[in-house]
């Protein structure tokens, strides 16, 4: 509510975010007031970053607009992010052209999207730009509704068959947690990712965490930070996670000389 910044280490840098991407995906779905209850064909024709990616969802099989949201946001479900912006108007380059057109409205200078689910290591943001996009996101409750659903049957139809899904962020399964809205992400070239809308000592807050070290440091890192804001204790850092970071920074530092 303050716009305040509590911790911050290199928020400006430059960085792919994986699927933090399908955020701003959803926006982009809900900006354009379409029918949530129309079943959509699961196509990913148009992304070309899906090939040879692993999905359970069948290919033309059809799902709500809802539910593909939902698989999006909760599971980070690719076909599904995919799929929604194949079904845009004026088709699936207006969608690209409007998620970047949403970034600039909101600020967010340092980011840059080319396609929706963000297996492309060319869609990159900053921790600074990612606060503005949650911050942005309480104008949508459903996002906040959807990412933070726990777990789902989902029914699909041509052919029919159900899948069960669950959230990718261990932490809504934990009841100490309120979390408003949320999105992990992972990629080789973006490492581990977390952004929340959370509450720490009854006062709102956003929570970005990239480039983590392993499958779990993300949360692990939310955790580390809630604790020290909340009690000023500082817990330790595991000492892999600790080189990881120090490896990264020479990276950086080496980058910048070139």
């Amino acid at each position: 509510n303050t716009n305040k910044v509590i911790y911050a280490s290199h928020p400006d840098l430059v960085r792919p975010i994986a699927s933090i991407t399908k955020l701003m995906t959803a926006m982009v779905v809900l900006d354009a007031h379409l029918p949530l209850d129309e079943k959509l064909k699961v196509d990913i024709s148009h992304t070309p970053e899906m090939k040879g990616i692993y999905s359970r969802v069948r290919l033309n099989s059809e799902i709500s607009r809802k539910n593909m949201l939902l698989l999006a946001l909760m599971s980070s479900e690719n076909r599904a992010a995919a799929s929604l912006a194949h079904h845009y108007p004026g088709g699936y380059d207006a969608f690209i052209r409007a998620m970047n057109a949403k970034a600039k409205a909101l600020g967010m200078t340092n980011t840059h999207y080319v396609e929706p689910t963000g297996l492309s290591i060319n869609n990159v943001s900053t921790a600074r730009d990612l606060t503005k996009l949650l911050i942005a996101s309480k104008q949508y409750p459903l996002i906040g509704q959807l990412s933070t659903t726990r777990e789902e049957m989902a029914t699909f139809a041509n052919p029919a068959y159900t899948l069960p899904f669950r959230n990718t962020n261990h932490l809504v399964y934990r009841d100490n947690w309120n979390i408003q809205l949320t999105k992990t992400g992972f990629t080789n070239a973006a490492g581990h990712c977390l952004v929340m809308r959370t509450v720490f000592n009854g006062k709102p807050v956003a929570l970005v965490v990239m480039d983590a070290f392993g499958k779990y440091t993300h949360f692990a890192d939310a955790s580390r930070l809630r604790t020290w804001i909340e009690t000023g204790k500082v817990q330790p850092v595991p000492a892999a996670a600790l080189t990881y970071k120090k490896q990264k920074a020479e990276q950086m530092a080496t980058a910048q000389n070139d």
